[in-house]
C-alpha cells in the first residue's frame, strides 16, 4: 500500500472532516519529530507512515461494533500511540493507552493536548494495576507490539467481559500465536487479512476464557 493508497483507504473508509484531517497530520507531524528525541517508529517506516502506523492502527476499527456511549477501548502497552490515538481521533470509542515507559508517557500526554483529545487518556503503570483505574469490562481491547500471546491475555484478561472484543495484529507468525492462544484459553476466533502487510493478520478473538471456564 502506498501513500496515496493510504490516504484514499481512509477517505473511503471513515468520514474525515477537515478537522480530522487535521489531527492525523498533526499526529504523523509529532511522531516524526519526536523520533529526535526516542525510537518511536522504525526509522525505515518513516517514509511510509500513512501506510505503515496510520492505516495499520485504523483498520482495527472496522472490526470492533460501532461505539456505543461511553463504550471503552484499552490498548496494552500503547508506546508511541498506535493505535490508541489513531483510534480516539477516528472513532467514538474512549480509548485508555496503557504504557509503562516514562518518555512514552510524556509524548502520549503531549499528543493529547495539542490534539485536544478528550476521548483519550493514559495509565502509566503495568497493566495488571490498570483494573483499578478503568472499570471492566472494556468493549474492546488492543495490542499492537506488547507482549507474547501467553502473556498478554493473562495479564489484560481483568479488563475484559464475556462481550469484549480483542483486536490483535500479528506478524507471519500469526498462526503460531492463535495457535497458543487457543492451548490456553477458550475464545471465538477468526483471522482478519491486514491490510497493510499480506504475510501478517489481526486475530480477533471474543468470549475469552480460561479452559474449563463456563461458556
Amino acid at each position: 500500500m502506498t501513500e496515496d493508497e493510504a490516504r484514499r483507504w481512509l477517505e473511503r473508509s471513515f468520514p474525515v472532516s477537515r478537522e480530522t484531517w487535521d489531527r492525523l497530520e498533526r499526529y504523523a507531524a509529532l511522531l516524526l519529530a519526536g523520533m529526535k528525541e526516542q525510537n518511536l517508529i522504525a526509522e525505515s517506516t518513516r517514509d511510509h507512515i500513512w501506510a505503515r502506523h496510520i492505516v495499520d492502527s485504523a483498520q482495527l476499527i472496522p472490526l470492533v461494533p460501532p461505539a456505543a456511549e461511553d463504550d471503552l477501548w484499552i490498548d496494552l502497552g500503547a508506546g508511541a500511540g498506535l493505535p490508541g490515538i489513531v483510534v480516539a481521533i477516528l472513532s467514538g470509542y474512549r480509548v485508555m493507552m496503557i504504557e509503562m515507559r516514562r518518555k512514552r508517557v510524556q509524548f502520549l500526554e503531549q499528543v493529547i493536548d495539542a490534539l485536544g483529545l478528550t476521548n483519550a487518556s493514559v495509565f502509566a503503570g503495568k497493566v495488571e494495576r490498570a483494573a483499578t483505574s478503568a472499570p471492566p469490562p472494556a468493549a474492546v481491547i488492543s495490542a499492537r507490539a506488547y507482549a507474547p500471546m501467553e502473556r498478554l491475555i493473562a495479564s489484560a484478561l481483568p479488563l475484559a467481559g464475556k462481550n469484549t472484543v480483542w483486536v490483535l495484529p500479528k506478524g507471519q507468525n500469526f498462526q503460531n500465536e492463535l495457535d497458543i492462544a487457543q492451548s490456553l484459553w477458550q475464545s471465538d476466533a477468526r483471522v482478519e487479512p491486514s491490510l497493510t502487510a499480506p504475510e501478517s493478520a489481526i486475530l480477533v478473538l471474543k468470549n475469552v476464557r480460561k479452559r474449563g471456564g463456563k461458556a
